[in-house]
């Protein structure tokens, strides 16, 4: 994702209110010119020096589109003139899989194991928490979640890519695994639903089973370190993505496997801390945050929502409260944290931070929404207001984020239809991509208001990326740069 300087006063204006507002510290103040994480540089879904085009089509404002090689459904990483992207390609060359996994997986196929999904508003994404399997090796383990009945049998390269940001031309492939995958995914992603994480200086490629894999920008490889294979629930896949602050990268493993959250120090690879968890599968990035000084790792999930301290790994607090199979990423600011999550239940909790210990249904809750949260789309916090969807539809809240108020709830997005990517803002504006290809671009003001929609011949899944006056949409397919002509 590179620098470019705001068109206008009202957007200078803005990048400084965000960025003396905001305290995660996933990446620095400088790095606000690129998007050097899934989240932004300020991992709240903001581009404080963004303002991209409001309008585009397949013919208008589309400054370049990029066939992209393989599958993958992670953002677009940028820096500077750099676009990272992962991406597992199909090879063509398979093995025969042993007779009893045909066997069970014409037992647990789409036919016999469950309905088939129809993609759409209502289309559940990985770990849907349907009716758990116990396969080969354990709970989750062997087969290919629902779409995807039989085990993996073909070889898939996983990939990590840097396009130029002006051009969209490959300026290097690197694959850092060639593979049969041990288990399947969900119909509605694949193999590379991972982002990568980059500080300007290396990029971090994590692809969960396949391990993390440090190269600089030339794409000359530095480490390389292995956590083994994951087992998810019902076999749906994998998808979180590392969190990086200073010199020290988290990873976490949460799976129906023995779990646990690691510390590596950015430049050796090498492990600084591991804690052990007990959680099922978890599909959401680790957050980080600084309070009264001390940075601290933050990590929601179905039984608890735990922050450790990110020098040592002990912990520091935990609480109840959200729903299963938690997919966003919080956010933090004025003090708290924001935790949410969407399936069968709604939850998000406004927790103070400074405080130790079980804050669940303490005082350190500041507030809570129990209506209409995001299964799979994170939030975003733009200024004092927090945004999101309910479940996967293309519905949306809007919340004061330091006192719980309704701004407007419940609001219908129309054009749009189904909802994976998460919302980003730039220039008093929020950007909202569809699974449809349809885009609604709104005014982030203190009520609804549709400054455009707009349509583009793909599928969106990946969350966008802005960096200065260029939008960046990862479709199925096709890389976009959006900008004015």
């Amino acid at each position: 994702m590179k620098s470019q300087s705001p068109r206008n006063t009202t957007c200078s204006l803005i990048a400084g209110l965000c960025l003396a507002s905001v305290s995660a510290l996933t990446a620095a103040p400088a790095d606000s010119a690129n998007w050097p994480h899934w989240r932004g540089p300020l991992a709240n879904g903001i581009a404080p020096a963004g303002n991209p085009p409001t309008t585009w089509s397949e013919t208008n404002n589309v400054k370049w589109k990029a066939k992209i090689p393989g599958k993958g459904f992670s953002t677009p990483i940028i820096w500077g003139n750099q676009i990272f992207l992962q991406s597992a390609i199909a090879t063509g060359k398979k093995i025969e899989p042993p007779a009893e996994e045909k066997k069970e997986a014409r037992l647990y196929s789409p036919q016999v194991f469950g309905q088939a999904q129809n993609p759409g508003n209502n289309a559940p994404p990985p770990g849907d928490g349907q009716r758990r399997r116990r396969g080969p090796g354990g709970p989750g383990g062997g087969g290919g979640g629902f779409g995807r009945g039989e085990k993996p049998t073909e070889f898939h390269q996983f990939v990590l890519i840097s396009v130029d940001r002006a051009t969209g031309k490959v300026q290097w492939q690197k694959t850092v695994r060639e593979e049969v995958p041990h288990e399947g995914h969900h119909r509605d992603h694949g193999f590379a639903s991972h982002s990568p994480i980059t500080d300007g200086q290396h990029v971090y490629s994590w692809f969960g089973s396949r391990g993390l894999h440090c190269y600089d920008l030339k794409g000359e490889l530095k480490w390389q370190k292995e956590f083994g294979q994951l087992r998810t629930a019902n076999t749906f896949g994998e998808g979180n993505s590392p969190a990086l602050h200073g010199n020290t990268l988290i990873v976490n493993w949460d799976h129906e496997g023995e779990d646990f959250i690691a510390a590596l120090d950015k430049t050796t690879g090498k492990e600084l801390w591991r804690n052990p968890r007990d959680e099922r599968t978890t599909w959401t990035t680790p957050f980080i945050v600084e309070h009264d000084g001390k940075a601290q790792v933050i990590v929601s999930a179905t039984q608890r929502i735990r922050s450790y301290d990110l020098a040592t790994g002990k912990q520091l607090w935990e609480c109840g409260g959200m729903t299963g199979n938690v997919i966003p990423t919080p956010v933090s600011d004025f003090g708290m944290v924001y935790a949410i999550s969407g399936f069968r239940g709604s939850s998000l909790l406004a927790i103070k931070l400074g405080k130790t210990g079980d804050l669940t249904d303490t005082d350190a809750i500041a507030w809570k929404h129990v209506k209409a949260t995001p299964y799979v789309p994170s939030p975003l916090l733009y200024g004092d207001k927090i945004y999101f969807y309910s479940v996967n539809n293309a519905i949306l809240s809007c919340l004061n984020a330091k006192t719980g108020e309704a701004i407007f709830t419940e609001q219908r997005l129309e054009g749009l239809s189904g909802i994976y990517a998460s919302p980003v803002g730039a220039s008093g504006r929020i950007y909202l991509a569809g699974r449809n290809g349809t885009s609604v671009v709104l005014k982030h003001s203190d009520k609804f208001e549709t400054l455009a929609t707009n349509k583009l011949d793909e599928k969106f899944d990946a969350s966008p990326a802005i960096v200065g006056n260029e939008l960046f949409l990862r479709g199925h397919d096709y890389l976009y740069c959006i900008a004015e002509k």
